[in-house]
């Protein structure tokens, strides 16, 4: 087969591009053809071309909504699948959604949208949630399928009516396994917490910081004992490894010295190496106030480390609160405190939580038992095309 995909940013690699580069890359592999428009020049086309995938860069596809560089790039998206005539066209989140899924009913091609979360959902402002709803709505149904990358992702389109039950598809994300080299200790006495998050909506990392800083002040306590289970536990040391970039990162470095960590706090920005660092540490959090099915989890629950994390989205879906982490309620910075506080005291809690997620990994959120469902429905939606056509 020969797929195009469309995704809106080349300035960022998050999740979504993750997604794209993952399975477009394994397409080339298994003898397919690939290729790749993305809105502009940047980290994701470097990345295209260091993989050796195919891509385009699109003038005039940007994140923001502005309606006359979005209907020329509408135009663009239509002229280059026209000359790059693909069996399908697989659509990635909700600006390239919205405009790839257009340009495909144009021209009579397959289409499968794929919204790695859906701009509506409970995290953001009420009118970008009424606006995006409302724009889903008008081409919701223009897709062959949607791929939602959770169950509740999946709930969530249904009950704003954004697509039909037999669109819908649930393919949670998987991301491909590491060497025992890149698998952490989470025993280790001088405790490292790690997030992987770019500082912009939805993450939370005023949330995050927050309790950051209120685990400061309890380290600042000389041996303050923490009472878990009946026993008495001195917290050991600790610090947090913060990657990703983003708008707001400045504001997060300057939240972070207001409350006194900013000593405590690494901001690595964007890397390349995020197994090597998540091997080097013993618990990773994740806040947000908003996610799909985050692939970040799935890294580190791949790399055997203990999860604190918003409730939030398809989450729980991969966390199983209490057995390979915790959960905590969206913007509870108290209650996140709490569990790093109760993770960082006790070594066996998160050698045991690690092991368990580990074991989660391994069964259900491989890259190889993803890319078989996503080829399933891309051979299917591309049979059915042939079929009616």
């Amino acid at each position: 087969m020969r797929i195009v995909f469309v995704i809106t940013r080349s300035d960022a690699v998050g999740g979504a591009t993750l997604h794209v580069l993952d399975v477009a890359q394994r397409l080339g592999e298994c003898g397919h053809e690939a290729i790749v428009l993305v809105g502009g020049e940047g980290p994701v086309t470097r990345e295209l071309a260091a993989r050796g995938i195919q891509y385009r860069a699109l003038k005039h596809l940007v994140r923001s909504i502005r309606p006359t560089r979005d209907l020329r790039a509408l135009l663009e998206i239509r002229d280059a699948v026209i000359e790059l005539r693909p069996d399908l066209l697989s659509v990635h989140t909700s600006k390239a959604g919205w405009l790839g899924r257009l340009a495909a009913r144009w021209i009579g091609l397959p289409t499968v949208f794929t919204p790695h979360g859906l701009s509506f959902a409970r995290g953001f402002s009420r009118p970008h949630r009424l606006l995006f709803s409302f724009a889903e709505r008008l081409v919701g149904r223009l897709a062959d399928r949607t791929v939602t990358v959770s169950d509740a992702e999946r709930q969530l389109a249904l009950a704003h009516g954004v697509a039909s039950p037999e669109q819908l598809v649930t393919i949670h994300n998987g991301v491909r396994d590491v060497p025992e080299p890149l698998r952490a200790d989470p025993t280790r006495n001088t405790v490292r917490l790690v997030t992987i998050a770019r500082c912009e909506a939805p993450k939370d990392h005023r949330t995050l910081l927050a309790a950051i800083g209120r685990l400061a002040a309890t380290a600042s306590s000389p041996r303050r004992p923490l009472e878990r289970s009946r026993r008495t536990m001195t917290l050991p040391d600790w610090t947090l490894d913060w990657i990703g970039a983003g708008r707001l990162i400045d504001e997060a470095r300057e939240l972070a010295t207001r409350l006194g960590v900013a000593d405590r706090v690494s901001f690595l920005g964007d890397r390349r190496d995020v197994a090597e660092l998540l091997a080097r540490g013993q618990i990773f959090v994740l806040a947000s106030r908003s996610e799909g099915f985050p692939r970040s989890i799935l890294e580190a629950m791949r790399a055997g480390l203990p999860v604190v994390a918003s409730d939030v989205g398809g989450v729980r879906e991969s966390v199983v609160d209490g057995v390979t982490g915790f959960l905590v309620p969206p913007g509870d910075s108290s209650t996140l405190c709490d569990r790093l506080e109760q993770l960082i005291a006790d070594p066996a809690m998160r050698s045991r939580m690690g092991e368990a997620g580990r074991k989660r990994f391994v069964e259900r959120f491989t890259f190889e038992v993803m890319f078989e469902k996503t080829m399933e429905v891309y051979e299917t939606v591309g049979r059915v095309a042939i079929e009616q056509g």
